[in-house]
């Protein structure tokens, strides 16, 4: 199971980190208060975050200088940064805050519903890249038990994974074909038809890779396409 995101608010005054939690509460997720911009780099040094909010006027490091320090680590250049800020200095102080890594600068007051859409969004990035992480970790680890397993019982188990991976292959195969006669039929611009036959060598280099994983596979063994 995923555990929750973990979500870095940074701002100097507490009362508008407790507006933050506030707003963010009903995401579920974990928030972490830092009260200045040298707090927030050492929760950085231990801890993953999927996002940050990030105050731009505190005394000391300003938001500015923060990102530049997250942004230039290579454990936390990937963070998105929100800027926050109370006063609206016009577009060059805008761009400045792009500049420095942000994804979004939103000025306060600003609606509580947009904020809390905007980090949801990037929390919800954040759990489905971790979860294809330990997939494929989780694949690395049952591919390399099996080719480390010596017995003839333990033959079952890749076999049935490399079934499964076929059928799977074999479902999208057949929706790019009906896809590729779509276009066809309807005369479809250049670029679809050139995007729709991108996808189809894809395919047909996944489907040979993975007959090649077959066990006894050999220079003359036929694509498990053709084995019907």
């Amino acid at each position: 199971m995923v555990q929750k995101a973990k979500i870095l608010l940074v701002d100097d005054r507490p009362e508008n980190l407790l507006a933050l939690e506030a707003i963010l509460s009903a995401l579920d997720q974990t928030l972490v208060r830092a009260s200045s911009g040298e707090e927030a780099l050492k929760a950085l040094l231990t801890d993953d975050f999927a996002v940050i909010l990030l105050d731009v006027q505190m005394p000391g490091m300003d938001g500015f200088e923060t990102a530049a320090h997250i942004k230039r680590r290579e454990r936390t250049r990937d963070i998105p940064i929100i800027f926050l800020t109370a006063i609206n200095h016009g577009p060059h102080h805008t761009f400045r805050g792009y500049a420095a890594g942000a994804v979004d600068y939103i000025s306060k007051p600003f609606d509580p519903w947009v904020l809390r859409a905007k980090v949801s969004v990037f929390v919800e990035l954040y759990m489905k890249n971790c979860q294809l992480r330990e997939q494929a970790a989780l694949l690395r680890l049952q591919l390399e038990g099996s080719s480390q397993a010596g017995g003839a019982g333990d033959v079952k188990e890749p076999a049935g994974l490399l079934a499964e991976l076929s059928a799977r292959l074999a479902a999208v195969e057949e929706q790019a074909e009906a896809l590729s006669k779509q276009l066809d039929d309807d005369s479809a611009d250049a670029a679809a038809v050139a995007t729709a036959a991108h996808l189809e060598r894809k395919l047909t280099g996944l489907r040979r890779a993975l007959d090649a994983l077959e066990p006894g596979a050999g220079g003359n063994a036929p694509p498990l396409s053709a084995r019907n």
